[in-house]
């Protein structure tokens, strides 16, 4: 622990946009495939983590966030494979929307292994293969940017970056559980079979860079028909100017994109419309690299 002793370490830990989300059949462990493009924003937590004197376990404060957290889930995880730091606090600052498909506490959960790391070493593939166990998004985000998401989320390969753009996002004052969703995406039919999923992974690993993928969330239908204010939310952002619109993940946080070295100007001219109306709203823009070199400025 070198280094760190009474330091406070601070990191980031960005939420995420899925640019496209395909949905595939369901696997034998219950998830689904999918062929997903991961984006990591600039709207982001903020964890603080303390040496804990005294303590005999870890302790994690989130305040406005009952019930499990996934960053316990994590420490305990690494305890379980020999972490042998001394006992830590980790406060978490939250400005992601909670049970709003932006993977908040994916985010945070990544966020705390990579904080663990700067203060007892722990290998990245250790890294991986907790996150890869306790959630399929949690892996996108060890290294925020932009990545290719196949398997059931948790199999992520870099791809070309695409063209400029920023978002506006339409927080709205509903949750929705991400297991209800796949379930009514079931009960629609929205599935599509491997050999297409396939194909749209193919097509994103050999797309040119400053490309503009489509936006698709096969997971929207599902979303929409649980949250009927979904619905007004996207008309709002199309009626703001949107190039393009799109529910995040499993929702249902709505997103509006704007192409452009001049999108972020123009998002944050259509938040301020937005505002009355949507008073969470807020500009965002993709963000890449290590969370604690990251800005958690809205």
């Amino acid at each position: 622990m070198a280094g760190y002793s009474a330091q406070l370490l601070r990191e980031a830990a960005p939420g995420k946009v899925n640019l496209c989300l395909y949905l595939g059949p369901t696997r034998p462990d219950g998830r689904h495939e999918l062929v997903t493009v991961f984006e990591s924003v600039s709207l982001a937590d903020e964890l603080t983590l303390t040496a804990h004197p005294g303590a005999r376990h870890d302790e994690v404060i989130c305040p406005g966030v009952a019930g499990p957290n996934l960053v316990e889930a994590a420490l305990a995880t690494l305890r379980a494979r020999g972490w042998d730091a001394p006992p830590v606090r980790i406060e978490i600052v939250k400005r992601i929307p909670v049970a709003a498909g932006m993977g908040g506490g994916s985010a945070d959960a990544a966020a705390a292994l990579r904080l663990a790391g700067r203060v007892a070493p722990v290998p990245a593939a250790t890294q991986q293969e907790i996150a890869t166990e306790l959630g399929a998004d949690i892996p996108s985000q060890l290294v925020p940017g932009l990545s290719l998401g196949t398997g059931a989320g948790e199999l992520i390969e870099p791809i070309a970056p695409i063209a400029p753009h920023a978002f506006a996002i339409v927080p709205l004052p509903h949750l929705l559980s991400t297991p209800a969703v796949y379930s009514e995406a079931d009960r629609l039919g929205l599935s599509r079979s491997t050999a297409d999923l396939g194909a749209l992974a193919a097509e994103f690993r050999n797309t040119p860079a400053a490309g503009r993928p489509p936006l698709v969330n096969d997971l929207e239908p599902a979303a929409r028909s649980l949250c009927l204010a979904i619905e007004p939310g996207l008309e709002a952002l199309t009626n703001a100017g949107a190039d393009g619109v799109l529910v995040c993940g499993s929702g249902p946080t709505c997103a509006g994109l704007w192409w452009g070295d001049d999108g972020p100007e123009r998002a944050k001219a259509a938040v301020t419309a937005l505002l009355p109306r949507f008073p969470s709203a807020t500009t965002v823009v993709p963000v890449a690299g290590i969370g604690h070199n990251l800005s958690t400025d809205r």
